[in-house]
């Protein structure tokens, strides 16, 4: 699992009083691909080595299981109705005209909605890198946990005043209690150890707290206009207003524990490498992870406009919704930047087969 999201939780910062909503249900909408903004602009050859990274994993299982075994809102096929696709899409030439005929001869796209509103919000997350020992000692102070027996146990207070010291579960020490705390909003990174090494972390389960955006608090409090909150903005705020910044963290009751993981990386929730740019995080109570998803978002503070063929391949604590995504932007620095302005409006379309698509559309919440 990756991101958390954006730690600014911009969602909802501008109606902070909102009246009672529905029930989130998935509705589904069948449109046609010329009717999908910017299709034939997008370069679809980019999305492919993705596709068949999922194409791997979901080929592994028996026919007989469905797409996503832990998708409770519609019908969205069959390992074997998924496999015939996975497979011709390994023997394509990786053309850009190639892909997309493959997708328009074989799919259906189906607008996704919220109870009919197709609307959402996507944001974007990245992989941190920090600096890190093995042992504790010097400037290496803040430890990275792997996951307890009981990881319910404690808040994330708890964790930081000590409930896990001394209990053999440090991973890690890092030089920067910001970064550990950047970490698991985001939800994997890479840590430069004092050697000259390198560890890859991921995420490995959470302490089942409910997340809090603490850059929506600030929002909220009047600390930091809307219109300027960006992560950047958020972890220069914690880093300059000292014990205020450290309870600002603290205000957040989630915490994140982490595994090391093999040099290839980050993964996403379905265990597969992600791809800058063309994985998306969802919300898997209602899109299935290996579903090809066309993303057409706007952004919400600067221009610029975010249309491709992306994969539904990792989820996060604050992806919630039928209609919500977290674009991985990659890793590094300018990864951070990309991802810390990203925060649009939009919609997507699932992709799903022709042989599928009738079923999905009679069979998802709401329809």
């Amino acid at each position: 699992m990756a991101a958390l999201a954006i730690a600014v939780g911009l969602a909802g910062c501008q109606n902070l009083v909102s009246p009672a909503k529905p029930a989130p249900k998935l509705t589904l909408k069948p449109v046609r691909f010329d009717q999908l903004a910017g299709w034939n602009q997008d370069n679809a050859a980019a999305v492919l080595p993705a596709f068949l990274r999922s194409c791997a994993v979901i080929t592994t299982r028996g026919d007989g299981e469905a797409l996503d075994p832990m998708v409770k809102s519609g019908d969205f096929g069959s390992v074997g109705e998924w496999r015939p696709l996975c497979t011709a899409a390994a023997a394509l030439p990786g053309t850009d005209a190639n892909v997309k005929s493959f997708f328009e001869n074989n799919f259906v796209p189906l607008l996704a909605g919220n109870n009919g509103e197709s609307v959402g919000l996507f944001t974007g997350y990245y992989e941190i890198a920090l600096n890190g020992s093995r042992r504790r000692g010097g400037p290496y102070q803040t430890p990275i946990y792997r996951r307890p027996p009981d990881p319910k146990a404690y808040t994330h207070v708890q964790i930081d005043n000590g409930a896990l010291a001394g209990k053999g579960l440090e991973l890690l020490w890092v030089d920067d209690p910001i970064d550990a705390y950047f970490l698991q909003i985001q939800g994997s990174g890479v840590v430069h150890l004092q050697d000259g090494g390198t560890v890859r972390l991921g995420y490995d389960g959470g302490n089942g707290q409910h997340y809090i955006a603490i850059g929506r608090l600030l929002v909220e409090r009047g600390e930091v206009p809307l219109k300027d909150m960006t992560m950047a903005r958020l972890r220069d705020w914690i880093a300059t207003h000292g014990a205020a910044g450290t309870a600002l963290m603290d205000e957040n009751p989630s915490y994140v524990f982490f595994k090391e993981i093999p040099d290839a990386g980050p993964l996403g929730s379905e265990n597969v490498v992600l791809t800058a740019g063309r994985s998306l995080a969802v919300d898997r109570h209602f899109i299935s992870l290996g579903m090809p998803l066309w993303l057409d978002a706007t952004q919400r503070f600067v221009r610029g406009t975010i249309r491709r063929l992306v994969i539904a391949q990792d989820t996060g604590g604050a992806i919630k919704g039928p209609v919500r995504g977290d674009l991985y932007c990659g890793s590094g620095d300018a990864a951070g930047r990309e991802a810390g302005a990203l925060s649009a409006n939009g919609r997507y379309a699932l992709l799903v087969p022709r042989t599928v698509a009738a079923r999905a559309l009679t069979t998802a919440d709401g329809n």
